[in-house]
């Protein structure tokens, strides 16, 4: 639980990872190294030196006991405390506990001092951080000794630290620079891939490391692959309705030449429908949604699209969100492509329809609802496939298409970084298909 807890706040890309990676073990042996040798290491120096300072100090303090009047104390005093380095003033002046607290092996100075000298009183270390001062009571009276601070502490205890960090920093530094340079043709492979995924071909070259350039040159011929496929399938198709369009035009002719009646104008509507699934097989061999992106206000397109249902003397709804307004890059054919094919299905099927249209961080969001039967849950991911026809229930080609409209629609969505979700309408009680382009 507390590990699932912690994971929220870990970073989620490979670079911050690896980064976390790099610096967790720096820090934490610091610290350890810090914590618990260098501290215990500097109190059992400043232990011994102080003890070694005591000895003297002691003789000092005897000395200065044992004078026969208060006079010889103080020359004793003078002359015994200047021979060993110490400062004794008799009578003493006001000493006051005092220690700084990141002071670390000030604690053991006072421990030492009061544990091999009791008569020591008052210690201290915070008026001058070079010195230290000490009250000490002997036969003649109280007296003030001083002495110089790195008799009993080593000077600059924590220049080790310092170093260690600094070291750790400029290491860590280094690594860095070449974990970037490592993650670097990871993160370009994924821009690619990413890219590609969207209808675009960005120039890439494999570098890295054994394993990337390997995954890279992978890529490639995936991609290679994939086009070429994707060649042979568009010149299939359009031989195909090369091939068709021949016989369909000497059809629309004879047709035209006949005496129009009923039957006439039957067989010229299975003409139509016939040019029509010719026309949708082409697009969606093409991949029409691969065009360039342009600036566009995605409440233009919805009009445009309304007015042409409009045109059609059918009316649309149409819903103005935040943002609809605010210019978006967007593939100005493709899109309008999906929300006719969206609106249009909307309106074979039901007796109203509503265009809602909202715009957001880099792309734009359509949601275009009807009151018609819907498609059922289990079905709408059917739905999206290509050549894909729901009957008896609904699609986008219900009158004799070829079953590319959702399909269309949702690639589209694709290419723009976003998806064609299908679910039910809550107000209208039918389908609800919501473009959503963008990220």
């Amino acid at each position: 639980m507390v590990f699932r807890w912690l994971k929220r706040f870990l970073p989620r890309g490979l670079y911050g990872r690896a980064v976390l990676i790099l610096l967790v073990p720096v820090v934490a042996v610091q610290l350890v190294v810090s914590v618990v040798f260098l501290q215990r290491h500097f109190d059992r120096v400043t232990e011994q030196m102080t003890r070694s300072v005591a000895i003297p100090l002691g003789y000092v303090l005897d000395a200065v006991g044992r004078a026969p009047d208060r006079e010889a104390a103080a020359r004793l005093a003078r002359e015994v405390g200047g021979a060993l380095g110490f400062a004794v003033r008799l009578p003493a002046g006001e000493v006051a506990d005092g220690r700084l607290f990141y002071d670390l092996t000030g604690r053991s100075v006072v421990r030492t001092l009061r544990e091999v000298l009791p008569a020591v009183g008052a210690i201290d270390l915070a008026s001058d951080t070079g010195l230290v001062r000490l009250a000490a009571q002997t036969a003649q009276g109280p007296v003030e000794v001083e002495f110089r601070r790195s008799r009993v502490s080593a000077s600059n205890p924590h220049q080790l630290l310092v170093i260690m960090v600094l070291a750790g920093i400029l290491l860590t530094a280094v690594a860095f620079v070449f974990l970037r340079n490592q993650l670097r043709p990871i993160t370009r492979l994924a821009e690619a891939a990413e890219a590609y995924g969207r209808g675009r071909i960005v120039p890439y070259r494999p570098r890295g490391a054994t394993e990337v350039r390997a995954a890279g040159r992978a890529f490639l011929e995936m991609r290679a692959r994939l086009e070429e496929a994707k060649a042979q399938r568009t010149l299939l198709l359009s031989g195909v309705s090369h091939d068709l369009r021949t016989p369909l035009t000497r059809l629309r002719l004879g047709l035209s030449l006949m005496p129009e009646d009923e039957d006439v104008r039957a067989m010229a509507r299975d003409v139509a429908e016939m040019e029509q699934m010719v026309d949708a097989f082409l697009d969606h061999a093409r991949g029409e949604w691969t065009g360039a992106v342009e600036p566009a206000v995605p409440a233009d397109l919805a009009r445009r699209v309304a007015e042409n249902a409009a045109r059609l003397g059918r009316r649309v709804e149409l819903v103005l969100a935040e943002g609809a307004e605010a210019p978006a890059g967007l593939r100005l054919r493709a899109v309008e492509r999906a929300l006719e094919n969206l609106v249009q299905n909307a309106l074979r099927h039901g007796s109203r329809v509503r265009l809602t249209v909202a715009g957001g961080p880099g792309g734009a969001r359509f949601a275009v609802e009807d009151d018609g039967p819907g498609i059922p849950p289990e079905r709408r991911e059917e739905a999206l496939t290509p050549f894909t026809r729901l009957d008896p229930a609904r699609n986008l080609d219900s009158g004799g298409g070829a079953g590319l409209g959702l399909a269309i629609a949702s690639e589209v969505a694709r290419s723009h970084g976003g998806r064609l979700t299908l679910g039910e309408s809550a107000d209208l009680g039918g389908l609800r298909a919501e473009l959503v382009l963008g990220p």
